[in-house]
Formats: structure tokens, C-alpha cells, sequence
């Protein structure tokens, strides 16, 4: 039953959501605290990993959100994206 209410979950997400959770595991390695520092870094002019469009601050209340479901269900939403290669 888990399963299922999980992958409802991560079908429900937006696309910016989805992206978020494939930067993270291919830009940073899994982590969201290297993601989100990459982002800080980037707003206060700081050296950054990569560019993103102009919605950090909505970026970065997603990762919020994402981090908080994957950490309280101790599971990677990447594992309910039927496309992802594994």
C-alpha cells in the first residue's frame, strides 16, 4: 500500500518538481544539502555548479517539500519515475 500512495505522490508532482529530483541525483550526488547550498551560493553571487532558469527561491521551497516527504518516508522519489534508468 505504501508503494502505491508513494508513487501517487510522486505522479502528482510538478515537472520543475521531477527535474529537481534528477539534478539532484546527477548534479549532486543524491544530496539535497549540496543542491540547496549550490542554489544560496548562486543567490548571494557566490561560485555555483550550474545555472538554473530564474526560480531559485521557488527552486529551493520545492527541495523543501521533496526532502521532507523522502526523509519522513526514508525513500528516493526517483525510484517511482517508471523512466529513470537505474
Amino acid at each position: 500500500m505504501a508503494e502505491d500512495t508513494h508513487q501517487s505522490y510522486y505522479d502528482a508532482l510538478s515537472e520543475e518538481s521531477k527535474m529537481l529530483l534528477v539534478l539532484r541525483d546527477e548534479l549532486y550526488s543524491g544530496s539535497w544539502d549540496k543542491m540547496d547550498e549550490d542554489l544560496s551560493n548562486r543567490l548571494k553571487g557566490r561560485p555555483y555548479i550550474f545555472k538554473l532558469v530564474n526560480r531559485i527561491e521557488e527552486d529551493r521551497e520545492r527541495i523543501k517539500v521533496l526532502k521532507s516527504y523522502e526523509d519522513k518516508h526514508k525513500i528516493n522519489l526517483r525510484d517511482f519515475d517508471k523512466g529513470a534508468t537505474k
